[in-house]
């Protein structure tokens, strides 16, 4: 009882104490509010990630199970007309009803007809500005609706679906599928994920939810000279110390309570933000952002109770007395010897997971977290030390800096609290850009071996059915492209059904082949054998004179293939082994088009090698306008080999610079506040060193001492323990140690980039407060 008493007393104290304690209360709820709004933000990170999965999978038209589906009154075929524009990607599809009972992809309510389309809002938009031009000449059919929300997966996502006719023949093809519904449910499962990737994982959210820790506890601190004073009066009509410290820890809880009000308007306004921007190509909804009930009861519990436990903690150093504080006195030397505790503990629950790496990793998700929380709550513990041991040595010079140092000797913790967090921030963010640095090349999409980017800049896929000396001729005359090389392609057999062993057919007149193979005399209607390239160890045993072959075998887990039988003619030639225009070597069985029957062409699929002119603007959308007058079916391709690892890698850094933005303006935004809340402290000392003849100039330039010097210790701690965190996750991962030291100093220069600005932002204010009006009280 007497804890609710003195509890409630606290926090009327807050609300009751006039214009001095409203300030007071607004700057903590604020501050509070700021870290409970990213808090939730958070919270709502699996919502947001499910939600898109659950939209993504209610939309998918596409089957795995490699079953044909039967045409029915309720199928639907749909074709793949995916695109990009200006490296944005542009989600396309062509549907073709085949019956009455055709079902609707979600989101649209009819469907278009032929010439027609239907597009997200963010199409609409790009489609009808300036920017937009060369997409409306790439999709020039009439706009007749809008995709709703249940049919996107994000608020900017660029998706356009068109009616068509004439879809069946394709069925068989890798671009056009029938089905009876969408939303797929016979998806493979998913690949495991990889150890390092996990550690990444936990490693990112420590160290993005570590700053906002710190600050909220900073946050609840405000006003706490003023405070003590208050305590003071009280101890005078009989408080005894415990009940002292119980006020001041009500105090804290009202501003943290009004804090988690804050928050939550703060989290709302943020909700509705994030449904317009996007950031780093990703877009959400509004609806995406509902936190976890449960990780939001743990907020709106765990906020208040840390104000009590951080108020009363800080409490213990402080002696209130009836007559004054006693903290106007030297305090007593801050011991090392704890502080270092928690960094060599949290090395210490890192340690056994040391040289693990990719494949045998098992990295325990409690004793990472734990390890790195440790290590950067010790930059939190090791910084008011570091502080004061600095600040004691500091020599005299101007009057602006004799006022900077001697304000931080009798208060070295208050300046060490607000650079608590961007010291955390950087200190985390050179340990994520290390491990991101080392395991890069694990991750990293890369070219096929020998692949010549700089010969060759896109390839172009044709669909079946389309010419290609007709589609070659279109490309060759676009705007931007320099040359051409047009060839076809297709898988060779030797049986109709799982064949044993393999080759590759290629076609193409002889000048072509003449790049692709090492190839001396040629005539149309010439077959030969390129033996010897790398992974290709059947092809001599296919090119026997008189052998039949199948071009495009089927198996029985994929979609049937063509089957077409082709006979080896006798006067096969044989062909030398070159590098093609990729620098990959290309065996197997080359042929003129005179060598292949009709039947067999039709198997064929065509590609052309195109090169660029990269120094006409936009020369890529102009040959994708030209793939689409061929066919809107005809794809452009890159020549990188993915995974499913780098591209889950791929995600986590783009969640990570997400995150990073939100704390670091989080970060901005409560060093504000600090700030701000330590110049009111401060108001009638201003005014009074004003009054006494003080200049402004040396007043400011004192204030802008006083945040540069600790500012400078903090990034010092955090970029050696950021060092050193980095190396103990590289070593985890098995990776050798390398460091970017760019990188450690654009991450450190960040930082103090950000409390550079905030203390620019602070100057008027501070010009307004030192004014003798300040001398006034109530």
């Amino acid at each position: 009882m007497s804890w609710a008493k003195d509890l409630s007393m606290g926090a009327k104290f807050a609300v009751t104490g006039g214009r001095e304690g409203w300030a007071r209360v607004l700057l903590t709820a604020v501050g509070v509010g700021l870290g409970v709004a990213l808090l939730l933000l958070t919270a709502a990170v699996p919502n947001i990630l499910a939600s898109r999965d659950d939209r993504e999978d209610a939309r998918l038209d596409l089957t795995y199970s490699g079953v044909d589906t039967a045409k029915a009154d309720n199928t639907l075929l749909v074709a793949n007309l995916d695109t990009t524009y200006r490296e944005k990607d542009v989600r396309g599809r062509a549907m073709e009803p085949e019956g009455a009972r055709a079902p609707l992809p979600p989101g649209v309510t009819e469907f278009p007809g032929q010439g027609e389309m239907v597009v997200s809002p963010a199409l609409d938009r790009l489609l009808k500005s300036d920017s937009g031009s060369l997409l409306r000449e790439r999709l020039p059919y009439r706009t007749v609706g809008t995709i709703g929300e249940s049919g996107l997966i994000g608020s900017h996502e660029l998706f356009f679906i068109m009616g068509a006719e004439g879809l069946a023949p394709l069925v068989d093809g890798s671009r056009v599928a029938r089905i009876d519904k969408f939303g797929n449910t016979d998806r493979p499962p998913a690949e495991p994920w990889d150890p390092v990737l996990i550690l990444l994982i936990l490693v990112i959210f420590v160290v993005l939810l570590m700053p906002v820790g710190v600050f909220i506890a900073a946050a609840v601190r405000f006003g706490g000279e003023r405070r003590d004073r208050r305590l003071a009066a009280l101890r005078l009509v009989g408080a005894d110390s415990g009940m002292t410290r119980r006020i001041a820890a009500g105090e804290a809880l009202a501003g943290a309570v009004l804090g988690l009000v804050f928050g939550a308007g703060f989290f709302m306004l943020g909700r509705q933000v994030a449904g317009s921007v996007e950031l780093l190509g990703v877009s959400v909804f509004p609806s995406y952002l509902d936190p976890s009930p449960v990780l939001a009861l743990l907020v709106a519990v765990a906020v208040p109770a840390a104000a009590v436990a951080v108020t009363l903690l800080a409490m213990r150093g402080v002696v209130i007395e009836p007559l004054g504080v006693v903290r106007t006195v030297r305090p007593p030397r801050r011991r090392l010897w704890w502080r270092l505790l928690l960094p060599l503990g949290g090395l210490a629950l890192l340690y056994p997971m040391i040289g693990q790496g990719r494949d045998n990793g098992d990295f325990n998700q409690y004793m990472v977290s734990g390890g790195v929380i440790l290590l950067l709550v010790g930059i939190t513990a090791l910084l008011p030390w570091v502080v004061e041991a600095v600040v004691a040595r500091l020599g005299s010079g101007s009057v602006s800096w004799q006022l900077a140092v001697r304000r931080l000797q009798l208060s070295s913790g208050t300046a060490a609290r607000m650079v608590n967090g961007i010291a955390v921030a950087v200190a985390g963010a050179i340990a994520l850009q290390m491990l991101f640095a080392g395991t890069s090349a694990a991750y990293t999409e890369t070219t096929p071996t020998g692949a010549d980017t700089a010969d060759v800049q896109m390839t172009v896929q044709l669909p079946h059915g389309v010419p290609l000396a007709d589609a070659d001729r279109q490309l060759a005359k676009t705007r931007g492209v320099r040359d051409t090389t047009a060839f076809a392609s297709v898988e060779l057999g030797d049986r109709r059904m799982e064949p044993e062993l393999y080759a590759s057919l290629t076609v193409a007149d002889c000048a072509t082949l003449r790049e692709l193979a090492k190839v001396s005399s040629c005539r149309d209607g010439d077959v030969f054998a390129a033996v010897g390239a790398e992974y290709d160890t059947d092809t001599p045993k296919m090119s026997q004179p008189g052998r039949t072959v199948y071009l495009d075998p089927s198996y029985p887990d994929s979609i049937k293939g063509k089957e077409v039988a082709l006979t080896i003619p006798q006067g096969i030639k044989k062909a030398g082994i070159r590098p093609d225009p990729f620098g990959s070597e290309r065996g197997g069985i080359l042929a003129t088009p005179g060598a292949l029957t009709e039947e067999a062409a039709a198997a064929l699929r065509s590609e052309i090698y195109l090169r660029l002119d990269k120094s006409v603007p936009d020369v890529e959308e102009y040959v994708r306008n030209t793939m689409a007058e061929i066919n809107p079916l005809t794809r452009d391709s890159q020549w990188f080999m993915s995974s499913t690892d780098s591209q889950r890698y791929d995600s986590i850094r783009t969640g990570l610079f997400i995150g990073a933005t939100c704390v670091l303006g989080l970060i901005g935004a409560s060093l504000l506040v600090s700030q701000l809340e330590q110049l009111r402290e401060r108001r009638r000392l201003l005014s009074a060193l004003v009054a006494f003849g003080t200049r402004r100039r040396t007043l400011s330039l004192s204030v802008l001492w006083q945040t540069a010097v600790p500012v400078g210790i903090g990034l010092l701690l955090a970029a050696a323990v950021g060092l050193t965190l980095g190396t103990v996750l590289l070593k985890m991962t098995d990776t050798p140690v390398a460091v970017d030291w760019m990188s450690v100093l654009s991450m450190t220069g960040m930082g103090a980039l950000v409390v550079l600005v905030v203390t620019l932002l602070s100057l008027p204010p501070l010009i307004r407060m030192m004014r003798p009006e300040g001398l006034r009280t109530e």
